[in-house]
C-alpha cells in the first residue's frame, strides 16, 4: 500500500514568523533607539526586540533572571497556548510560584533573539522601507544577539542579571553574556551547549542551510510576499528533518519506531516507515510556525559561534568569566557531546564540576527533563544573594505593540 492520504492542509504560508497584527499574546517590546553596530562592521537600524516578563521587579533591578531560548524557541517560557502563542510555554514547569524559578522572588525576562520571527526584527520583519528585510538581512553573530540583548537590559533598568540561564543557542548566548559581559552576569547556567560550534556541527548547520537555500521558494530569500506554498517550506521541512534526527537519540529512535512501517503503509510499495512519518510531522509543523529566512539566520549565527574568537583562545575567554557557573550536558547528546560541556566544567574559573542530565531522548532532554533542569536551577540560584522585595517596575521605556 502507498502512502496514507492524509486530510488536506491548507498550503503553508511563504512565512510561518509572526506577522504584524498578529494578536501580541503576552508580549512587549523594546525598540533600540540608534542603529545597532554588528561585529560585521555593519549597522542594523530600528532593532526591535519581543520579551515576555514573570514576577516583579526588584527596585534596583537585582533580582532578574535572563532565559534564553533555542534555535526555533521563542520568548514563551511559561504559560498556557492562546491568542499569540499557539503553544504552552517551552520551560513552563520551571517558570511560576514555588517553582525553580520562584516568581514570588524572581524576576524572569525571556526575548525573542535578534534575526527572530516571532516579533524580534529579523528577516521576515520590516526593513527601513516597510518592506520585509529578506534578502537585506545582514550577516549575525551571537555577539551580535547579546548586544541587543544587553540593550533589553539597559531598557528594564537592569544593570547586572542574578542569573543568565539557556540551553542549545541559548547557551551560547548564555556564554557570551558571562565571557562578553562579566560585570552584567551574576551568575550563569550553560545546558547542552559548546565553547565553539565543531566541524561537524557546522556541518550539520550547513547542510540545512543549502536544504533551504536549495528550495525554487527561497528566491534568494525574498519570498515573504509570495503566496500561501510559494515560499521555500519544503527546504526548510528537509532543514527540520534533518536536524529533528540530530536533536533525538538513536536508541530513543530504535526503541520508539525501530523498523515499524507507518500503518496502512507499504515502505516498499512508496509508503512509510513510522519514523520517516514523524519526521514528516516535525517538518510540517515547523513550516508553519517558523520563518525559513529566520532559520537561516540563526543557524549561520550558531556555525560562527566561537567565545574564544579574538580573545585569544577558548580558554583564555572562558577564564574571564569569573562568575558563579554551572555547566550541564545530556548523557545522550550526540549534537553536543558531553565532551564540550566538560570543557566548559573544566575551563570556567566558577564552575566545580561537569552535571550531567540523564535522558534517553538526546539533545531535547534539556526542554524534556524538566525535574532535573529545575534541579540546576535551585543549585545555582542560592548561590546569588536573597533578592530585595520585588516592587512594580517603574515605567519602562518599552513599546507594546501589535
Amino acid at each position: 500500500m502507498n502512502r496514507t492520504t492524509a486530510p488536506a492542509l491548507p498550503l503553508p504560508p511563504a512565512s510561518g514568523g509572526r506577522r504584524e497584527g498578529d494578536p501580541p499574546g503576552r508580549r512587549r517590546w523594546v525598540t533600540i533607539e540608534d542603529p545597532l553596530p554588528l561585529e560585521s562592521g555593519a549597522r542594523l537600524p530600528g532593532v526591535r526586540l519581543a520579551y515576555e516578563t514573570w514576577g516583579q521587579r526588584a527596585a534596583d533591578g537585582s533580582n532578574a533572571v535572563l532565559v534564553l531560548h533555542a534555535l526555533t524557541g521563542n520568548s514563551h517560557v511559561a504559560g498556557p497556548a492562546g491568542p499569540g502563542h499557539p503553544a504552552p510555554g517551552w520551560w513552563d514547569a520551571l517558570v511560576g510560584p514555588g517553582r525553580a524559578l520562584d516568581t514570588d522572588r524572581w524576576f524572569v525576562v525571556a526575548p525573542n533573539v535578534l534575526g527572530g520571527c516571532q516579533g524580534s526584527t529579523g528577516p521576515s520583519s520590516p526593513g527601513p522601507d516597510g518592506a520585509p528585510w529578506g534578502s537585506r538581512f545582514p550577516y549575525l553573530t551571537v555577539r551580535d544577539q547579546v548586544a541587543a540583548e544587553a540593550a533589553l537590559a539597559d531598557a528594564l533598568s537592569v544593570e547586572r542579571w542574578a542569573a543568565v540561564i539557556g540551553g542549545s543557542m541559548g547557551g551560547m548566548r548564555a556564554l557570551e553574556w558571562a565571557v562578553g559581559r562579566p560585570e552584567r552576569t551574576g551568575s550563569l547556567l550553560v545546558l547542552a551547549a559548546p565553547a565553539a560550534a565543531s566541524a561537524e556541527q557546522i556541518a550539520w548547520g550547513s547542510v540545512q542551510i543549502d536544504a533551504i537555500r536549495s528550495d525554487p521558494g527561497w528566491r534568494g530569500g525574498d519570498y515573504h510576499h509570495a503566496p500561501p506554498g510559494g515560499g521555500p517550506h519544503r527546504g526548510l521541512g528537509q532543514a527540520r528533518r534533518i536536524a529533528h534526527i540530530t536533536y533525538r537519540s538513536e536508541p530513543e529512535l530504535a526503541v520508539r519506531f525501530g523498523r515499524e512501517p507507518q500503518p496502512g503503509e507499504e515502505p516498499g510499495r512508496g509508503g512509510r516507515y513510522q519514523v520517516e512519518s514523524y519526521l514528516d510531522h516535525h517538518a510540517g509543523k515547523l513550516v508553519r510556525r517558523f520563518d525559513a529566512g529566520s532559520y537561516v539566520a540563526l543557524t549561520g549565527a550558531m556555525n560562527g559561534h566561537d567565545v574564544g574568537r579574538g580573545r585569544g583562545g577558548v580558554e583564555r575567554a572562558l577564564r574571564r568569566a569569573e562568575l558563579p557557573a554551572l555547566v550541564a550536558g545530556v548523557d545522550s547528546d550526540r549534537l553536543y557531546p558531553l565532551s564540550q560541556q566538560r570543557q566548559l566544567a573544566e575551563l570556567l574559573p566558577g564552575c566545580d564540576g561537569l552535571r550531567i542530565v540523564e535522558s534517553p531522548y538526546g539533545h531535547d532532554g534539556f526542554l524534556i527533563e524538566t525535574d532535573q533542569v529545575a534541579s540546576l536551577v535551585r543549585e545555582l540560584l542560592p548561590t546569588v544573594p536573597s533578592a530585595p522585595p520585588a516592587v512594580s517596575p517603574p515605567s519602562l521605556p518599552h513599546q507594546e505593540l501589535p
